[in-house]
């Protein structure tokens, strides 16, 4: 699915709501410094309208992106699973293997007697 850009007239009239500050935090943004961004992303079905759209600050826009990149992440993996596109992996169920001789011995040791704390010392 491609990206749906907004239209020249459409950034001009969301900046001009934006009165010159970042619509997240509100900090006061100079002439070129904001960037306009979509509230909900394309890939999560976001329209490049005014009410989607809103000005923000660099350090929003990272953080909001990563949180979409997430989101994207998730709702393709779930949709995945959903339409089978892509089956979990399953255990392997099988009666495993024969244990030896040897390895019997080594599971039923019998524990040895209790060490003393201080030695005698022989003259």
């Amino acid at each position: 699915m491609s990206r749906l850009e907004f239209n020249r007239k459409t950034k001009a009239a969301i900046i001009a709501r934006a009165a010159g500050k970042c619509e997240k935090c509100a900090a006061v943004l100079k002439k070129g410094e904001g960037e306009v961004d979509h509230v909900l992303p394309c890939a999560l079905g976001g329209e490049p309208t005014i009410a989607n759209g809103r000005l923000i600050c660099r350090v929003c826009h990272v953080e909001k992106t990563a949180t979409d990149i997430r989101s994207i992440r998730k709702a393709d993996r779930v949709r995945d699973k959903s339409t089978r596109a892509v089956v979990p992996k399953q255990k392997i169920r099988s009666q495993g293997f024969a244990v030896s001789e040897k390895a019997e011995r080594r599971q039923t040791k019998v524990p040895l007697p209790p060490r003393p704390l201080y030695r005698e010392e022989l003259s």
